[in-house]
């Protein structure tokens, strides 16, 4: 785990998160106790359990990007799921078990990642001398003399030398090769009743032990036949049981899972009937998973009590309070986001490593278009995506995006045919192309 403190935590997120600095103290802390929990001795490791995090706020505020940037920061594997996608066994829906599924398969990937970087000089070097042997196949030395052997595998040696060097230089790049490539077999699942689901079957795996993978021949540049070949490689020296018990360890002790809608499955405070007559049964199957279970999957057992749960939701019409109290007490933590106003958009706009005019000035310039921003047109702009925000539903920095795309959609038709040319995006700008929608309630509420 990266040693990172909570101020440099903080600072990190700062480059991509405008404001909310209560949610980034808070999971910037939750962070650092990971790291300092990985320093305690195994007696009292044990008795220390994650903090999570409940976060409450209005769609919009950067509750999912402050987790998905805090697990970025530390190589952890990280999840997010719906809520509202789980439905208590017996009904139809997913079972909760399986978000921890989801989690050690995003923790799969992270370690083979990490083991093919370490072993990228060994397949390098593997992967050449493959395709070496196709561009340079060796000569038939049947029914030749010993010297004419040996003088045909010398020039074959020094051939292939050559060879190897353009190969290097990447003047065969364009050059076809035929190679074996694999053929998978389509995933099969299960589906059935009572949570069939938890039984994590995997017959996919059973039917490539039974059958063996086909292999068909294809004509591939040497440039996509090199990813294959490294794949192929890179799959042959990984040691799978290694992987899977690495991941399994990254999981249950570096993990991140963010349970979005969580205020979806609350009961509602008048005790009002439900069609969805599972939001209790799921906080109930929650609740072991957050406190500490033991789940079996297809790949060894995951225990729970050390992987961190954020949950957010907006809670509109229900508050935290109405889940069940076993739940609540799993997440002390609670830390409330609030509206984002115009400053705020003002800093969305430009403060951002890939803030919203960044990202569209590198779009367009690839047409030869020089887009400018200037501050009165930021402004300008934020000023019309907050007035939508307070008139219209208030769905936070997403307005943006809608506002920014109606603000350019002329200039991104016409530019492929105008070519080069440059656009200063200011205020009498963006009131000619926004003022008309922004001021008719009725239709921006359709258009943005």
């Amino acid at each position: 785990m990266i040693e990172l403190t909570p101020r440099e935590i903080v600072a990190r997120l700062d480059q991509h998160i405008v404001g909310q600095h209560d949610a980034k103290r808070a999971v910037a802390v939750a962070l650092r106790n990971r790291w300092r929990w990985s320093r305690l001795s195994p007696e009292i490791r044990k008795e220390v359990t994650p903090k999570n995090i409940i976060m409450i706020g209005p769609t919009g505020v950067g509750k999912t990007e402050i987790t998905r940037r805090l697990a970025s920061l530390t190589g952890a594997p990280f999840i997010k799921v719906e809520a509202t996608k789980y439905t208590e066994v017996g009904y139809y829906g997913r079972d909760v078990e399986s978000m921890i599924r989801d989690l050690l398969d995003a923790a799969i990937n992270l370690v083979s990642d990490k083991k093919r970087e370490e072993l990228k000089d060994k397949v390098g070097d593997r992967v050449e001398q493959r395709l070496l042997d196709e561009l340079i196949p060796p000569p038939d030395f049947s029914g030749t003399t010993e010297e004419e052997v040996a003088a045909a595998r010398e020039r074959h040696q020094r051939t292939r030398e050559k060879f190897l060097g353009m190969l290097r230089n990447g003047q065969l790049e364009d050059r076809e090769v035929e190679i074996n490539v694999e053929q998978r077999g389509n995933s099969v699942q299960v589906f059935g009743p009572m949570g069939m689901e938890n039984m994590d079957i995997d017959l996919q795996g059973m039917m490539d032990k039974l059958v063996p993978k086909q292999k068909k021949k294809r004509k591939l540049p040497v440039k996509d036949a090199r990813q294959v070949l490294t794949d192929q490689e890179a799959e042959a020296m990984m040691d799978q049981d290694a992987v899977h018990e690495e991941a399994i360890q990254l999981a249950e002790q570096s993990g991140m899972v963010f349970i979005d809608e969580i205020d979806k499955v609350c009961g509602s405070e008048q005790g009002q009937r439900s069609a969805d007559v599972s939001r209790q049964g799921v906080q109930r199957d929650l609740l072991p998973i957050v406190e500490g279970t033991t789940v079996q999957t297809r790949y060894g057992s995951v225990r729970t009590e050390h992987i961190l749960f954020i949950a957010a939701g907006a809670f509109h019409r229900s508050k935290p309070s109405d889940l069940m109290p076993e739940l609540q007490g799993r997440f002390p933590i609670r830390v409330e986001l609030s509206d984002l106003t115009q400053a705020d958009f003002v800093r969305i706009l430009t403060e951002p490593t890939g803030s919203l005019t960044k990202q569209y000035t590198a779009l367009l310039k690839t047409d030869g278009v020089e887009l400018e921003f200037t501050q009165d047109g930021i402004e300008a702009l934020a000023d019309y995506a907050y007035r939508v925000n307070q008139t219209t539903q208030n769905i936070g920095a997403r307005r943006l995006y809608t506002m920014t795309e109606r603000l350019l959609e002329d200039v991104s038709f016409r530019a492929p045919d105008d070519g080069s040319m440059k656009i200063v995006v200011d205020a009498d700008f963006v009131k000619q192309r926004l003022q008309s929608v922004a001021e008719d309630e009725d239709l921006s509420k359709f258009v943005l």
